[in-house]
């Protein structure tokens, strides 16, 4: 196996719904709310983190491949390649865990299988909001994330109990999205990073997916500096089932 390249995707990824992608702090403050988004400690911007970018494009990756049952709601590892029957899922599943890695020690010492997948190919980074959103938002005397109020309503009595508040990066937000794609051998493993990234826009990204929030989409998108918003458009996902 022999490394041919290392090509770059890039692109813009712009929220049609507000965002939420926790920060995970606990500590409550006064006048505080009760959900932040994650920040960049030192500029304090809101930003998208690779590893949100690909735990969720690789857990739709695996539900649209069917293996989520097998591995009990584990990620994909090689462990659980022997046990899938069909040949062309099973060349998928491989093709997963190129892109995406796996835990080699699962193979059951299988050698051949480990040297067939090889090293993970995708790095996925950080996406900081563009410098033209924050200058447009800045000129506008515009926060950056927003409050968005939420409450239970009682089925009986109608009211509004447990009021909490949850911060999110409003809809209109542009991040910059950014990946690299370490090729082997000449193969060409696009088809599936494109398919990822359809069924994210058409998924959404972060918390409360169910109300509303996280909706992206991707407004450009370049691989090694081509334009390939066309490719990512023509993906049909009944095609590909």
């Amino acid at each position: 196996m022999q490394l041919t390249t290392i090509r770059k995707m890039t692109g813009v990824l712009e929220l049609m719904t507000g965002l939420h992608i926790g920060s995970g702090n606990t500590e409550m403050h006064i006048g505080g709310t009760d959900n932040p988004v994650i920040k960049h400690p030192k500029t304090q911007e809101p930003y998208i983190p690779g590893s949100s970018l690909k735990g969720k494009i690789r857990s739709l990756l695996e539900w649209r491949l069917g293996v989520v049952g097998l591995t009990e709601g584990k990620p994909l590892g090689f462990a659980h390649i022997a046990a899938i029957q069909n040949q062309a899922d099973q060349s998928s599943a491989k093709d997963l865990l190129k892109l995406f890695g796996g835990a080699p020690e699962g193979s059951g010492g299988n050698l051949d299988l480990i040297e067939e997948i090889g090293p993970t190919r995708l790095a996925f980074w950080d996406c900081p909001l563009t410098r033209e959103w924050v200058s447009e938002m800045n000129r506008r005397n515009l926060l950056l994330t927003e409050t968005k109020m939420e409450n239970m309503i009682d089925r009986i009595r109608g009211v509004a109990e447990h009021p909490r508040n949850t911060e999110r990066v409003p809809a209109g937000a542009q991040f910059e999205f950014a990946l690299t794609i370490r090729v082997h051998d000449n193969e060409n493993l696009a088809p599936m990073i494109y398919e990822g990234l359809k069924l994210l826009e058409l998924t959404g990204l972060g918390g409360s997916g169910s109300r509303g929030y996280g909706k992206v989409r991707f407004t450009s998108l370049s691989l090694d500096g081509a334009d390939v918003l066309a490719e990512l458009a023509a993906v049909n996902l009944a095609e590909v089932a």
